[in-house]
Parts: C-alpha cells; structure tokens; sequence
C-alpha cells in the first residue's frame, strides 16, 4: 500500500525542513534587534520634545529721553546714573525746562518720558498720556540767611508773592524791600505755589526769575533779602527754609495733613510705557529705589500718602 521513499528522496526532503526553521529563527532574531534598537531613539526624542526650552532674556537697549520738572531732577537724574550701569547697553538723557515742557515734550513726542509736579493742562487731556506717580516732594519758601523770620502764615506769604506785602518789617522782619525770586509760567513749582499758597491769584510782575530750582536757590543764597521756593532736596545751609503758619515741612506734617506745601511726582509717557522707558519706570518704582534713593534725596515715597 505505501510506497517507500529513496534514501535521496528523504534527504532533500529534511534538508528543505532545516532550512525554512532557519529562516524563520533569522527573522526572529532581525525583528528582536530592530525594536530593541528603536527604543533608546525613541526614548531620546521623548525626553528632548519633554524639556522645557530655555529661552534667553533679552538684553535691555536703546536710549530714553526725559524731560521737564527741574524739581525733580536730582531723582531722575541719580535713578538714570544707577539703571544705565546695570544696563550699559541702554542710554538715558534727562533735561528739565519746567514740568510744562515736559508734559508739552511727551505729548507731541519730543521725550519719552515727560516729568511733572503737576497733573497736565486742560489741553493736554486727550493726548493718551499715562501716569506714574514715583515720589512726594515737599517744597518750602526759602529766604536769604539775613531775613530775621522764621516763619509766614499762609495769608503773609500770600501778600508777599502777590505784591501787597513788599517790605520785611510788615510781617515781623527788619526795614529792608522784599526780593521775590519767582519760576517761569511753565515750572510745576510755581504752580504748586500759586494753588496752594495764593489760592490761584496771579504772582507780582515785580523780582527776578529763574529758570530752574538750582538758579533760584542760587539766586536767594546770594541776594539780600530775597524770598524763593524750591522742592527740598534742593535746601542746604546756605539759605533758610520758613516754616508756614508755624509748621515746618516733615514726613509727620505731610502725613498728619499739617503742612500742605508738597507736590506728587510724575513721570507720564504717551500711551503705556514701553522698554527700555518701562522698565526705567519700573526702576524707580521699585520697592528698593523707594525705600532707599528716593529718602536719601530727600523726597518722600510715592505711597506714603496712601498707607
């Protein structure tokens, strides 16, 4: 019933059957090492697309222009000496010429940054300015050393800076004709002292005017019987700050209310600040600079009203 294969016939046949079970354990073994060597490769593309990418702050540069408040001029000017070191690639001018200047000078794109005592003009209202408020500075009325008073109520400083008042002896002092020393029209200081002092009723044409807080300063230390008004870091022992209606100007006063001769500083740009002015702005702002520069210039933190 069978028939019996040759010896060659079962030969072949079982080297056929060898054959395939190698190729079959070859490609085992092929597929083994294509997976294990995938894994690491896959695994490094996971890792790197998982890491967080590091991206670089970018270097603050370009220059700032500031301009207009000469009473606040000393904390500007300290504030750019101290930010441009910390960026050396980042240039910043400050000038004064009056907060008028300043706010007309950020408005029309003069300056980056416009310095102020003052809140702008109705005339300015409209032009997208934004506001930054980075210190107190109170101001005094200031006399050459050899005016006799101490002190001025209100009213007598009132008279004096609008021509009723000329002469020393009517308000306490020896026989000698009153100096005055005035700002021009376009200095926040001026302002600040027709509001709060003359009650918005125009200063006397007669004395001298100077350009700056520094010039009036300079100009009462060394005018005889001259009366002026600076912010006051600008005061030092060459000259005599009055006390008005018996109170002198201290941190206590202004808080308590007593002594109402200050001003809030601004620093107004055109629309919201950008770097480098932003972050000059922010410098100044800062918890370090107002608990530290802005004392030791002798103006007063921008908050101190509001705590």
């Amino acid at each position: 019933m069978f028939k019996f294969m040759s010896k060659k016939g079962i030969t072949f046949t079982l080297s056929a059957v060898l054959m395939m079970g190698s190729l079959v354990g070859c490609g085992a073994k092929t597929d083994t090492n294509s997976a294990s060597s995938a894994t690491p490769a896959a695994t490094a593309a996971a890792t790197a697309s998982a890491k967080p990418s590091d991206t670089p702050k970018t270097e603050l540069s370009g220059t700032v222009t500031a301009s207009g408040s000469s009473a606040l001029l000393p904390l500007v000017k300290q504030a750019a000496t101290e930010f441009m070191e910390k960026n050396p690639k980042v240039t910043i001018n400050v000038t004064a010429g009056g907060s008028g200047t300043g706010i007309k000078n950020v408005a029309d794109g003069t300056s980056d940054i416009g310095n102020s005592d003052v809140e702008p003009a109705a005339e300015f209202k409209d032009k997208g300015l934004v506001d930054h408020q980075v210190a107190i500075a109170p101001f005094a009325l200031i006399v050459n050393k050899d005016v006799t008073i101490d002190n001025l109520t209100k009213q007598q400083a009132s008279d004096i800076y609008t021509g009723k008042i000329t002469n020393w002896k009517d308000v306490g002092g020896k026989d000698a004709k009153i100096v005055l020393v005035h700002r021009p029209d376009s200095s926040g200081s001026r302002t600040l002292v027709k509001q709060i002092i003359l009650d918005n009723k125009e200063f006397s044409k007669e004395g001298i005017t100077q350009e700056n807080s520094g010039a009036v300063k300079t100009a009462v230390a060394g005018t005889s019987s001259s009366i002026g008004y600076v912010d006051t870091p600008y005061i030092d022992d060459t000259l005599k700050a009055l006390k008005i209606d018996n109170v002198a100007f201290t941190e206590d006063n202004i808080k308590n209310g007593s002594y109402k001769l200050y001003g809030v500083e601004h620093m107004y740009t055109k629309g919201e600040a950008k770097d480098p002015a932003k972050a000059f702005i922010d410098y100044i702002s800062s918890k370090e600079f107002q608990g530290k520069q802005v004392r030791d210039l002798k103006f007063l933190p921008a908050d101190l009203l509001k705590k």
